[in-house]
């Protein structure tokens, strides 16, 4: 059985120090394809398949030995064959956004489906905010407007909840924690910025960063509320 890797959290961005490059987390991924030189897709539904972040991903892949694609469905799939292409990547990742539109979006051309098959075949895969909620069964969201607002509909790859920007947007903390305590949301992981999560199968790994002194927490229903458990993180360099 080919091992499944997920890595998911509140960072991973493309990074600009003078030069647009890839972070820590990204390179994190794509250590773990064992790949020399492997192919990296990049899923920007989450943000309208904004042209100028596309732009971003190839500029920061620019010196790697690495193969950059990526694949628009807006305002059609840019690839012929949209599943051929996918399972042909060794790392896939998933940029910000609405994670509501792009957990629609994703159903009508039935990426949930390839994206299962994809994982189950091996090829990494990992995201940052819309694109970490995506993998887990649900979490919190702005996708409606400025009020935070459950999300219930994820592929459900992992069979936790998830919780991003943690330590960054003053809502989502309570919010997320709020869910769990009612039941809205089951068992879950959050992450500040700059963390991110590596789930082996479907159990948690290890917790990564790029930023020093930042955490992810384990936040399970209790009799009286929630208790929240803070993880530490293993920090990263690129």
């Amino acid at each position: 059985m080919k091992s499944k890797h997920i890595i998911a959290g509140s960072t991973g961005n493309i990074q600009s120090q003078g030069l647009m490059q890839l972070g820590p987390v990204i390179r994190y991924g794509l250590n773990i394809t064992g790949k020399s030189a492997p192919k990296l897709c990049y899923l920007g539904t989450a943000g309208g398949d904004a042209s100028e972040w596309t732009k971003s991903f190839y500029t920061a892949c620019m010196g790697n030995d690495i193969f950059p694609s990526h694949v628009d469905l807006f305002p059609m799939p840019n690839v012929h064959d949209v599943r051929k292409h996918l399972l042909e990547q060794d790392m896939i990742w998933v940029g910000g956004g609405s994670v509501a539109n792009l957990l629609a979006v994703w159903r009508v051309h039935g990426l949930d489906e390839i994206l299962r098959e994809a994982w189950e075949n091996g090829v990494v895969l990992g995201g940052r905010s819309a694109g970490s909620i995506c993998w887990h069964t649900g979490g919190t969201t702005d996708s409606f407007g400025v009020d935070l607002h459950p999300v219930t509909n994820g592929l459900g790859f992992l069979p936790y909840s998830n919780g991003v920007h943690y330590d960054s947007e003053e809502r989502r903390r309570p919010f997320f924690q709020q869910l769990i305590a009612d039941g809205t949301l089951g068992e879950g992981y959050a992450t500040d910025d700059g963390v991110a999560l590596h789930y082996r199968g479907s159990k948690l790994h290890k917790v990564i960063a790029d930023t020093p002194n930042k955490y992810a927490y384990h936040v399970i229903k209790t009799d009286g509320g929630v208790k929240e458990t803070r993880l530490d993180a293993e920090l990263l360099t690129l």
